[in-house]
């Protein structure tokens, strides 16, 4: 009685946290780029996680590794299990909704590919290309992913980690990614998906919990990983079979370590003023949210690899 007291606690300020700090839906991707404009430009999330803003990959039965370290072993990880590794040097390679820039810098600098990232935030850009050492072959444009200013073809390589759920027409973004890789070429996606909610679909609790993952992160919808693959394997331009994978239990230590992370260098936020230390606070009932999203099933960490 005492635990399910407690947990029913803890579930009650969360309630009372989401419903006083404004939620950021999804109208149009200029609310997307608008929350990751403000993300960057305070500094906040690159001060405690540094380059990457995408989850880490933690290897099961091992010491779990420093977050930022997970991070890039995350994007080791993707490399291979894609193939990605099989190009050559030089090839290039397109980083979908890259960030600040930290998975295109070792794309470029571990594996020799000239990248070329793009983000819908302007501020996102301007930190990237100003973190990016001059002798690397990566560059950084704002684009929309639903509209790339790209030819047929143009990328032996596709990269995106966790933008699909920014994404208003998974079938297009699917498409617009094959499109512009050529015949031969490798895609690697990683994404935040739901489960099937046409096989199973969500509780009262359930529902309440996905409201708030949307609603606070400008979502609009997030895919299940079959669904995904299914809008791959739909698009004219997909040249083979799609493979999926479930990275749930590899990724969901991160959910923790990135709260972790504020108490393991509090200069990184309190160092940046109250205002940041407000909105610190303020991104930990989301990902709370998140990781028993994930943890009981309703989220999955979906990968896929496929050919142009």
């Amino acid at each position: 009685m005492v635990i399910l007291i407690f947990f029913i606690s803890i579930f009650s300020i969360l309630c009372l946290f989401l419903w006083f700090f404004k939620e950021r839906k999804y109208k149009t991707s200029d609310s997307v780029a608008s929350a990751y404009d403000d993300w960057t430009n305070d500094r906040l999330l690159e001060k405690l996680w540094g380059d990457h803003v995408h989850l880490g990959y933690y290897t099961l039965g091992l010491p779990n590794r420093d977050f930022r370290s997970a991070k890039v072993d995350f994007v080791h990880e993707l490399v291979r299990w894609s193939g990605l590794d099989l190009l050559p040097r030089g090839s290039r390679v397109l980083d979908v909704g890259c960030g600040i820039g930290g998975s295109s810098r070792i794309l470029s600098r571990d594996y020799g590919f000239d990248v070329v990232g793009i983000t819908i935030s302007r501020a996102q850009v301007d930190r990237a290309n100003q973190l990016s050492p001059s002798d690397l072959l990566c560059r950084f444009e704002v684009m929309d992913a639903l509209q790339l200013k790209f030819e047929k073809g143009s990328f032996d390589g596709i990269w995106s980690v966790e933008a699909g759920p920014h994404m208003p027409d998974k079938q297009l973004y699917a498409d617009e990614m094959l499109r512009v890789l050529r015949p031969g070429g490798v895609l690697a996606v990683a994404d935040w998906n739901s489960r099937d909610l046409e096989e199973k679909g969500m509780s009262n609790l359930e529902e309440l919990v996905m409201n708030q993952l949307l609603n606070q992160w400008a979502h609009p919808e997030f895919a299940s990983i079959n669904g995904f693959r299914r809008n791959l394997l739909n698009s004219r331009f997909c040249g083979g079979s799609v493979d999926v994978d479930d990275w749930t239990k590899y990724t969901l230590p991160s959910w923790n370590d990135s709260i972790f992370e504020g108490f393991r260098r509090p200069g990184a936020v309190l160092g940046l003023g109250p205002n940041a230390l407000m909105k610190g606070l303020r991104e930990i009932p989301t990902i709370l949210l998140m990781r028993w999203a994930f943890a009981c099933g309703l989220m999955q960490f979906g990968v896929f690899r496929t050919r142009g």
